[in-house]
Formats: C-alpha cells, sequence, structure tokens
C-alpha cells in the first residue's frame, strides 16, 4: 500500500495539470472550472496546496486587471456611482447585523467579524486584511474563510439560473451579483456566465466595493485596539482602474485589447479551477454549525435586501 501511494500522488498531479490546461480553452466555463476543482479536491485531494493558493490569488489580480483592457473608464465610474449610496449603507448595515447574528448564533467575537467583513466587501480579502488586526488565530481565520468560501461556491452555480429566472436585466444582475456575492473571483464568474454587460458592471461595482478594505482595517484596529498593525491596501484594483484609462484614452487597438480580455478571461475560469480545488474535505470540516449558520443568515440577509434595491431602483 504505501508503495501506491506516491504513484496515486503523481497521477494525481497529472489529472491536476491536464484539467488546469483544458480550463484555458474556450470550452470550459467558470462555473464547469469551479465545479472540476470541487470534484478534484474531494476524489484526489490538492497535489500542489501552497502553489494552489498563490495562483488563485494571483491570477485572480492579474485577470481582473485584463478585464480592464476591455471597459470604458467614464461608463465604469457611472456603474459604480450609481449604487454608491447603497454601498455605504450596505457595508455598514451587513457589519452591524453580521455583529448581531454572531451573538444569536453564540459565534466568538473574532471569528463573528470576520464572517461580517467578508460579506459585507469582497469575501477572502477583507477576512484575509482585518484578521491579524482583529488578533484572530489561525483556527478562527479558517473557519472565517471556509464559510465565505463555501458559500461563494454556491453562489456561482445559483445566481446567474436564479438572475434568468426573475428575469433581470444584466444590469441588474451585475449590480446585485456585485453586492450579494462575496468574493471577486464568484463575483467575476457569475457576471461572465450573465453577459457581458452583467460581466463589466459586476466587476467595477464589486472593485469599487472592495475599496472599503481600507476603512473598515481602519476601524477594525478601533474596535479591537489595535496598534501599529499593518493595513493591506489592495493595489490591483489600482491597476484596473489604469488598465480602463488607457483602454479609453491612449487609443488602444480594438484587437489587442479584445485580445487581452479574452485571455484575461480564460485566466479567470483557470482561477476557479484552483479555487475549487482549494476546497478539500478538511477545509470543510472547520467550519463548524455556528459560523456557517452566521454566514447562510447574513448572505440571504444581504441577497434579498440588495435583490430588493435593484429591482426598484433600475
Amino acid at each position: 500500500m504505501k508503495t501506491n501511494a506516491p504513484q496515486a500522488s503523481r497521477y494525481a498531479g497529472y489529472v491536476y495539470i491536464l484539467v488546469a490546461f483544458l480550463c484555458l480553452t474556450p470550452w470550459v466555463t467558470p462555473p464547469v472550472a469551479l465545479f472540476a476543482g470541487l470534484v478534484f479536491a474531494f476524489f484526489l485531494g490538492s497535489p500542489f496546496p501552497a502553489f494552489n493558493r498563490r495562483a488563485s490569488r494571483y491570477l485572480l489580480q492579474v485577470s481582473v486587471v485584463g478585464l480592464g483592457f476591455g471597459m470604458n473608464l467614464s461608463e465604469s465610474l457611472r456603474a459604480g456611482a450609481d449604487g454608491i449610496v447603497f454601498t455605504i449603507f450596505s457595508v455598514v448595515g451587513v457589519m452591524a447585523v453580521g455583529i448581531l447574528f454572531g451573538r444569536l448564533f453564540r459565534v466568538d467575537r473574532q471569528t463573528a467579524y470576520l464572517i461580517s467583513s467578508g460579506t459585507a466587501i469582497c469575501g477572502g480579502s477583507a477576512i484575509a486584511a482585518t484578521g491579524p488586526i482583529a488578533k484572530a488565530n489561525e483556527a478562527q481565520m479558517s473557519v472565517s474563510l471556509a464559510t465565505i468560501f463555501v458559500l461563494n461556491a454556491v453562489a456561482l452555480f445559483l445566481f446567474p439560473p436564479l438572475g434568468h429566472l426573475l428575469g433581470l436585466t444584466q444590469q441588474q444582475f451585475g449590480t446585485w451579483a456585485a453586492i450579494a456575492i462575496h468574493d471577486t473571483s464568484s463575483v467575476v464568474g457569475a457576471g461572465a456566465a450573465y453577459g457581458d454587460e452583467a460581466l463589466r458592471i459586476a466587476t467595477t461595482v464589486k472593485l469599487t466595493r472592495a475599496l472599503w478594505i481600507i476603512p473598515l482595517s481602519l476601524y477594525t484596529a478601533f474596535h479591537f485596539h489595535a496598534r501599529n498593525e499593518r493595513i493591506s491596501i489592495p493595489w490591483f484594483i489600482l491597476c484596473f482602474v489604469l488598465a480602463m484609462t488607457a483602454n479609453t484614452y491612449l487609443g488602444i487597438p480594438a484587437e489587442v485589447g479584445s485580445t487581452i480580455v479574452r485571455v484575461a478571461r480564460q485566466c479567470l475560469t483557470l482561477t476557479l479551477f484552483f479555487i475549487g480545488a482549494g476546497l478539500s474535505r478538511a477545509t470543510l470540516r472547520t467550519v463548524g454549525v455556528r459560523p456557517f449558520m452566521q454566514g447562510i443568515a447574513l448572505w440571504f440577509f444581504i441577497g434579498a435586501i440588495s435583490l430588493t434595491f435593484v429591482c426598484l431602483y433600475y
């Protein structure tokens, strides 16, 4: 049995590389890539866990910047500004309601705060930024990230068909997805599955929302009486804006811009495979019932409120 283990691990590595390569082809869509990653993780495990974590993080950032070369700056700013007031109220509201839910479900203070942060702004990025400031330990970080990650995976499969069922327009769906789905990767993936206009709006609104990491980190330092903690700034959002600016004002040939966007979308598909491959059985075991209940309750809250908003406002 011992001699077969390295061989099985080697075969898993070969399959991992093959599926990753297929995700770079036009035949694999974002939801399929995520599903393939989930199936792979559950049945074969992740042969390259450290690489998987780094690749999903950095490739997502590169993909988002690449998508900027297909967007017009003035139109995107207008799309982001349309929902700025609701963004402010939703971020503050989700944080407040999330903390209340945490007390209701008797979740420890740090975990409840991190789950609320991830739901309010941008999933794992917000948790990674606020966790050290809140002095969360490794177990609290793992539970929060796993809770948000599971709900992200569900959202990517659930939101596009639900949007079609409700008859949402491209603008309505893009705005709803950006507010109600936690992580940038699933927001962009859901937007891409719904349509080009939904993708543009979802990406812009989500990245505008992600800038709230900075004020939230400052508040977290005050809330937990932290001192001299480093605040993480999402620099890739600035690069995304620079890419939109270049596409709008520098006269980049349409063929070049469309090629960059096409490559970025395939890289996003690959990113979702990496993310799915990171959700192992061990990860699921770290999620307790109470934190998961808080995450679901908070997700339903922001999902219902944001859906009502987009249906009435747009």
